[in-house]
């Protein structure tokens, strides 16, 4: 007759290793296990399924030179030979290094291969399909059949072996001994996956948890039972996820989303699946858990979604911006001819003043919205934050209230960066005042300057270069943001102000000019408690040398200056900027298309500047016709206008001036010229 203890010792141990062994053939991913001498010691099932491999060539001892061999003589490699890729492949894994591929089948599955190395133990690898969902209730299931199977088998045959007592408890003591080292290999796999792993009675009691549980809760995975998920989740996420962990002990199969915090506290995306234990009466026993953190995929994600809504931001922009520009041209140069022939009339004066400042604001505007679409060249320089930031602030201090307070904290550190200084105080000035809007003209405002070097690390989630940057910050203590607003506030068009006090766009120009200025911006705020947004530009050494911006000076005497090629299809803009053309002192013959502008050029050798609108109808644009010019006179000045420009790469030695724009810029815009 079996010893009672010792039969009960033996299958206690038998069920845990199966249980376990149960649990990892049941996960999504695939899992092996090699020793050091690239042996095989542990598999799943999931493992021979994602990979179509044949059952038998996988047992204990098996070689990890046959899988690779497998894989390389049905083509899994290409058509690469088939010894020189085994052998690169099994070399590689000698180095025992983490690794994390990607690798594409010739079915066009994609797997994903993530290894760990165990400390004198081989390694551990997981292959996931991400291209599929599995169905690993159905797995755990047969797992369980097939579990009582075996156990109700070796019951028997224990007690049909009363006369071999001694050698049955003998073995037994093996057993014992072999599940313990089983056991521990298993817990060396689990700890070593980076996900957490465990599992809970139908009680919701939990009986087994990885270590990965107590790198994020502070658990004891030696006693797993010690708290309930409610006290180390939080009873506001224990709630949320209640009604998925209610569907899978009521044995459905369930995976779900959700936010939840470490010890460390980290705030992680996280992904679980939870997979019901189901014993032969039918009845669900407890739940095996597998949570991964997917926080890296969930930003992924809403970065895409951003760069689609920029990139119909930009379409839209670009649409109507060259359209705009030259309206704005149109009225601008009309209304500074006006005040230009009648400076004595004050009424002229008060009429024609604030409707060209205001057409200059819309001009800002098109122009902030072509920058944050990426369609507009930034005029880069060579720009001190500190000196800028104290110029901002002096220029905004008088428009805040009195019980509003304003500190500037500036670096010791020389804060040099290259970017279009206009687009920097526009930026600074539109973050200080919507920290006003934001403490309701009480509290506290600073802003602060720094600089800062980013690591491969944190260059890789900002998305910029690693290497040192400018950092101003606009600290506020208001009302704060929840996460919700803070995911849309670079949102074009998106605004938390009343209908009128806002049209949405400042975050939208802002994130724009910065992205383009190679730079990253960050927002991070906490409702009731204020909001901090960060400006990080790329830090340049110190110039030596730094021209003053000195105001164009045009002849007065409006000497003559040769003849200008004035190329623009629209005939309102091209009247306008013939008349600044002649006040300027040249002699203006006009074309309303390349092709047009090309027959003159060839006709007239006395051509001194070529003015060219960029966007114009015809097979050339007016950067075809001012390179075929350049080729054919090479003195010639030339310079483009446009209200919508391409890319810097098109223009990256061709003059641009902006539309709209008055004589005054045209003019300094021709003194930069080299003939």
């Amino acid at each position: 007759m079996t010893h009672p203890d010792a039969a009960l010792q033996t299958d206690t141990g038998h069920w845990r290793q199966q249980t376990l062994q149960a649990g990892l053939d049941l996960l999504d991913q695939g899992l092996t296990v090699f020793d050091a001498d690239l042996k095989l010691v542990a598999w799943n099932r999931a493992f021979l399924q994602l990979l179509d491999f044949p059952a038998d060539l996988a047992f204990v001892g098996a070689s990890f030179e046959s899988f690779i061999r497998y894989n390389a003589q049905r083509g899994e490699y290409g058509e690469d030979d088939i010894d020189a890729a085994v052998a690169a492949r099994v070399d590689k894994a000698r180095e025992f290094v983490p690794h994390d591929i990607e690798r594409v089948r010739p079915d066009g599955s994609v797997l994903r291969i993530t290894g760990q190395p165990l400390p004198g133990h081989g390694f551990v690898t997981l292959y996931s399909d991400v291209t599929e969902q599995r169905r690993a209730e159905q797995a755990l299931r047969q797992a369980n059949t097939e579990l009582e199977s075996r156990v109700l088998a070796r019951t028997a045959e224990l007690q049909a072996s009363n006369q071999r007592l001694r050698e049955a408890l003998e073995a037994n003591e093996q057993i014992t001994a072999s599940l313990r080292r089983s056991e521990h290999q298993m817990r060396l796999v689990t700890d070593s996956i980076p996900a957490l792993v465990a599992y809970f009675r139908a009680d919701r009691t939990y009986t087994y948890v990885n270590r990965g549980y107590q790198d994020w809760f502070g658990l004891d995975p030696q006693q797993p039972d010690a708290v309930s998920a409610r006290e180390f989740l939080g009873s506001d996420v224990y709630e949320r996820i209640k009604p998925n962990i209610s569907r899978a002990l009521a044995g459905e199969a369930v995976t779900f989303d959700y936010e939840l915090h470490t010890i460390a506290g980290q705030t992680l995306a996280v992904r679980t699946t939870l997979v019901p234990d189901i014993a032969a009466d039918g009845d669900v026993v407890g739940c095996f858990e597998l949570t991964f953190d997917v926080t890296q995929e969930k930003q992924s994600q809403a970065l895409i979604v951003r760069a689609q809504k920029m990139k119909a931001m930009g379409q839209l922009t670009g649409g109507l911006a060259h359209d705009f520009n030259n309206i704005l041209t149109v009225i601008i140069g009309n209304l500074s001819a006006l005040a230009d022939a009648r400076p004595q009339d004050p009424l002229v004066t008060e009429f024609t003043g604030p409707a060209i400042a205001a057409a200059r604001r819309g001009a800002e505007l098109i122009r902030g919205l072509m920058t944050f679409a990426r369609q507009q060249p930034l005029q880069a320089g060579a720009v001190d934050v500190t000196a800028l930031t104290q110029s901002v602030t002096r220029l905004v201090r008088p428009a805040l209230p009195v019980t509003l307070q304003l500190h500037v904290e500036l670096g010791s550190d020389p804060a040099w960066t290259w970017v279009d200084a206009t687009q920097l105080e526009n930026a600074l000035v539109n973050l200080i005042l919507n920290a006003r809007d934001a403490t309701q003209s009480q509290g506290r405002i600073v802003v602060r300057t720094a600089t800062h070097t980013v690591d491969e690390r944190q260059a890789e989630r900002q998305r910029v270069q690693p290497g040192t940057y400018v950092c101003l910050e606009v600290i506020d203590d208001g009302v704060g943001m929840d996460a919700s607003t803070v995911s849309r506030i670079f949102e074009p068009f998106f605004t938390t102000k009343q209908a009128g006090s806002g049209t949405g766009l400042g975050m939208s120009m802002v994130y724009g000019f910065v992205r383009q200025s190679g730079g990253a911006i960050q927002v991070h705020s906490t409702p009731g408690q204020g909001t901090t947004v960060s400006l990080c530009l790329p830090a340049i050494d110190v110039p030596t040398d730094v021209p003053a911006l000195d105001e164009a000076d045009y002849a007065s005497d409006r000497s003559r200056r040769g003849v200008a090629l004035l190329v623009e299809d629209d005939p309102d803009v091209r009247r306008v900027v013939r008349r600044s053309l002649l006040d300027l002192g040249f002699a203006v013959i006009e074309a309303a298309h390349a092709q047009e502008a090309q027959d003159i050029l060839v006709q007239m050798p006395d051509i001194k500047l070529l003015l060219s609108d960029i966007m114009m109808p015809g097979e050339m644009n007016g950067v075809g016709l001012a390179r075929l010019a350049r080729l054919q006179r090479p003195t010639m000045q030339i310079l483009l206008m446009s209200g919508c420009a391409p890319s810097g790469d098109e223009l990256v030695d061709l003059p641009v001036l902006p539309k709209p724009f008055s004589t005054r810029d045209l003019a300094a815009a021709l003194e930069g010229l080299t003939p």
